[in-house]
């Protein structure tokens, strides 16, 4: 299982992240989502630890505190949903009936 981190200041860097969930346990991996368009972060993250015990010492001391400015939030990620395909169809203006 993984740490959803949020609330993260744009200014975030992985290593910042590694040290501080390091003071928990071993940090095996994290994962700072950015912009496709300017590559900047998007002011969350994941985090994955090496057991749930160290997940859940990490969570609990560090949801809510103000880290960087800003009051994190932290808490299990849940697994991504499932969006399916994108299919065609609905309206637009390329599907409009003509007389």
């Amino acid at each position: 299982m993984s740490i959803y981190v949020g609330n993260l200041a744009y200014s975030i860097a992985e290593a910042d992240l590694s040290d501080t969930f390091g003071e928990y346990g071993t940090v095996k991996r994290v994962q700072v989502p950015t912009d496709r368009e300017t590559g900047k972060p998007r002011g969350f993250a994941f985090v994955e630890m090496s057991s749930d015990a160290e997940e859940d010492a990490a969570i609990e001391a560090l949801n809510g505190a103000e880290w960087m400015g800003r009051d994190m939030r932290v808490n299990k990620a849940r697994p991504k949903e499932d969006r399916g395909g994108r299919s065609g169809g609905g309206g637009g203006w390329g599907n409009r009936n003509r007389y």
